[in-house]
């Protein structure tokens, strides 16, 4: 890198510059990925041996079986198969509409040891004691369930006195839970009443809780770090979660501070305007074939966008008042689980349909036009992903209502969260995915070939392969797999995929945009890109295992883990160093006529700015506020989470989902039907982003505050059961989130919607005469 160093000059242009790109950019993006992935594939061997065991059978103390590992397996494929992942959480994985299923039996299985050995020894209610007496049975209902009687050697749990009249109530307890959408957050009543399906229902429960208290060999903390947060049953934090916290702060502080002296030494670093005379090489090109066969693709994301927004309305409503829908009967129907299954499963489906036609759209214009055969590879890839999205849908929805009873793993819900589909729609993605790739291949041949561009191509590839890939751990678990290992791999694909290379990805996307735009050098491009793949993987990959903290990993992973998840805040602080920047790059200054020139695409850069503003809100406050250990023990599983997830995906991913819809509309169709079509986008651009703020400022961050101060008062248990989540504060917070999704929806999807419906109709028939140049 030292021949592009040029110390205490004034700001650089290109021509200050070597025109050369170091090969150090290629080797430190190469060399941070090596080690990431290294240390990643270490953190996901050892979970194979350190997760909590299953027991072969757990026995009463004069040694009856109360149930065995197989009961304990199958009521784990219950629990999936019935959506319940999308009900609860285990270990504050899952959705919010119900308890934590886990903390629950913990902290009432605690209750009830208090209450036995009160009514053994002294006859009279526990809050009939004293200070001294209850300090001392609460002590000794903390030692009684922090004691470890699992035998490795023959693989059996011996539970202490008085358990097993307590187990033999619970498929009872299930029963009454599962019979009224008012107490279980709008499931259909009576989802589970087969005896032996509760029964093994509850021995799944009870393997988690018995996880999350009894010590790990060794140490003097359970399998999952103490979590949930419960004093009563002695799970309180560990001083680990504490120790990393503080010094994960020292990683952030450390890491900004080299990335900013980086950037005050080195000013060609970031999105610098290229000097001299503008040639955008969009605006006038003739639009291929191919390009106009994605219109199809982006009207499909602007209708899945809307139908995913009113699927949000009705999750949020159930938490808002869960027995009914303004007098209609709703959860006989649609089901608060399968909502909330199809609210993600759409948010993915828009979201990847966007960048997948996008690609195409750019592949094209980098390429320089369409190999034969293109538009109808294009063709067949759209009706494939159509039968993805339609298919797996219904399949969820007849899968939750067990018309599916021996294929609802391969063509149902799966019922892990956010990898619903069943198994056969995952693998008919992945195999649209590869074709995908074959059809970027293919239009980016000429590029491939040509010196200027070779290396560009090469990134855009490299960056669009590693969606696929990386979409292959959904293939490594089923319904039977440990839990913990499962959400290791689960946590491969959202996080690899959502803060490794899609934000990869999406660095290339706009690297090529801002090229194709003028505005940009080759070489300032190439440069962003491979900064920005350094950041995101240093910190990205290892910093995975913040989702693994309470899942059954050891405190090595969570040292690991809040080290390099704290680094992944840094390349977002760099959103605001590239703030004034983006601003410059859209109304640029030519050095020849020193007038500025207008780029057509105006609101393209304005999506590509709230992108910004949401990277750096969403994903880098949000998401550093609950990424601390000490501050994820009591946070998880919350609506801080939510808050995190809604103001970074759809701030950022969703954002520029969006901005490529709008980039494409403006690429492709003629100057009267744009003009047309503008004011939609101008009232969608101001819908989406002020819903959005609405949602986080008016409901998500102050309910996420309170609902956290709940767990800090009265225990995980608490924050998420309906006495708290059923109270009338927490309602009202829920209702107050209706006026945020009513401007999203109404003044920023629609309008969206109506614009790209209309381009696809319309535009399509437009035939732009002039010749596509190339880079």
């Amino acid at each position: 890198m030292q021949n592009e160093i040029t110390p205490g000059s004034a700001p650089l242009s290109e021509s200050h510059t070597n025109k050369t790109l170091s090969p150090w950019w290629r080797r430190a993006s190469l060399i941070t990925m090596v080690l990431g992935f290294s240390v990643l594939i270490l953190l996901t061997v050892k979970v194979y041996h350190e997760a909590p065991p299953i027991p072969d059978k757990v026995t009463s103390p004069d040694g009856v079986v109360l149930f065995t590992g197989e009961d304990i397996r199958n009521g784990q494929q219950v629990f999936l198969k019935y959506g319940l992942m999308d009900n609860g959480s285990i270990w504050g994985h899952g959705a919010l509409l119900g308890p934590d299923f886990s903390a629950e039996y913990l902290h009432t299985l605690a209750l009830h040891n208090a209450t036995s050995i009160v009514q053994q020894r002294y006859g009279h209610p526990l809050d009939s004691l004293t200070l001294v007496q209850r300090a001392s049975i609460e002590a000794e209902v903390r030692a009684e369930l922090k004691q470890n009687r699992y035998d490795p050697q023959t693989r059996v749990l011996t539970e202490g006195p008085g358990y097993e009249a307590w187990f033999r109530q619970q498929a009872s307890v299930w029963n009454m839970y599962f019979s009224n959408p008012v107490r279980n957050g709008g499931l259909s009543a009576g989802i589970i009443t087969d005896p032996n399906e509760l029964k093994q229902l509850s021995a799944f429960v009870a393997w988690t809780a018995w996880a999350s208290v009894t010590n790990r060999p060794g140490t003097t903390h359970s399998y999952t770090n103490n979590f949930p947060f419960d004093p009563v049953a002695g799970n309180i934090p560990t001083a680990d979660a504490v120790l990393w916290s503080a010094l994960s702060l020292i990683f952030l502080l450390g890491g900004t501070a080299a990335v900013l002296l980086a950037f005050g030494k080195f000013d060609y670093l970031g999105w610098k305007a290229r000097s001299g005379y503008l040639h955008p090489k969009l605006m006038g090109a003739r639009v291929t074939p191919g390009q106009r066969a994605t219109l199809k693709y982006f009207a499909l994301v602007a209708l899945l966008f809307l139908t995913q927004t009113l699927v949000g309305g009705a999750v949020a409503h159930y938490r808002a008042d869960p027995g009914t829908f303004y007098g209609f009967d709703l959860a006989a129907w649609l089901p608060s689980n399968l909502l909330r299954t199809w609210h993600l499963q759409l948010a993915i489906f828009w979201i990847a349909t966007a960048y997948v036609a996008g690609a195409l759209f750019l592949a094209a214009a980098l390429g320089g036009g369409d190999p034969a055969g293109q538009k109808k590879g294009i063709d067949t890839l759209f009706w494939a992903l159509m039968i993805v999205v339609v298919g797996s849908l219904l399949g969820e929805w007849a899968g939750m209502r067990q018309l599916l009873p021996q294929l609802w793993f391969w063509f149902g819900d799966q019922g892990w969260e956010y990898l619903e589909l069943g198994r056969a729609w995952q693998m008919l993605l992945a195999v649209a995915l590869l074709f995908w790739f074959g059809l970027l291949v293919r239009a980016l041949v000429p590029a491939l070939r040509d010196a200027e561009r070779r290396e560009i191509a090469g990134l855009f590839l490299c960056a669009a392969i590693a969606i696929p890939v990386f979409y292959l751990p959904a293939m490594f678990f089923d319904g039977t797999t440990h839990f913990s290992v499962v959400d290791a791999w689960r946590f491969w694909i959202i996080h690899l995929w959502v803060e490794g290379f899609f934000e990869f990805f999406v660095t290339v996307m706009v690297a090529i945009i801002f090229l194709q735009f003028g505005v940009v050098t080759r070489l300032t491009a190439t440069r962003v890109i491979y900064l920005d793949a350094i950041l995101y993987f240093a910190g990205g990959f290892i910093g995975t295992g913040h989702h693994w903290y309470w899942t059954g990993q050891t405190s090595f992973n969570m040292a690991l883990s809040a080290l390099f998840s704290a680094l992944e805040v840094v390349p977002l602080t760099l959103i605001t160093l590239d703030a004034w920047d983006f601003v410059r790059l859209s109304h640029p200054v030519s050095d020849t006529t020193r007038s500025r020139v207008e780029v057509p695409h105006q609101w393209t850069f304005y999506f590509l700015m709230a992108v910004g503003f949401w990277n750096f809100v969403g994903a880098g406050i949000f998401g550093f506020l609950i990424n601390l250990p000490i501050v994820s023990y009591f946070e998880t599983g919350t609506l801080l989470t939510i808050n995190h997830g809604h103001a970074a995906m759809m701030g950022v991913f969703g954002m520029l989902g969006v901005g490529l819809v709008v980039f494409a509309i403006r690429q492709t169709v003629d100057e009267a039907l744009w003009r047309d079509l503008e004011k939609y986008i101008r009232v969608g651009f101001w819908g989406l982003n002020g819903g959005l703020l609405m949602m986080v400022v008016m409901s998500l961050f102050p309910a996420g505050i309170l609902q956290l101060i709940d767990v800090l008062k009265n225990g995980y248990w608490h924050a998420r059961s309906l006495a708290y989540t059923g109270s009338d504060l927490a309602r009202l917070l829920e209702w107050s989130r209706l006026p945020g999704d009513l401007v999203f929806i109404v003044f920023g999807v629609v309008p969206i919607a109506i614009a790209a419906v209309r381009a696809y109709l319309k535009g399509r028939k437009t035939i732009l005469t002039a010749d596509l140049p190339i880079l």
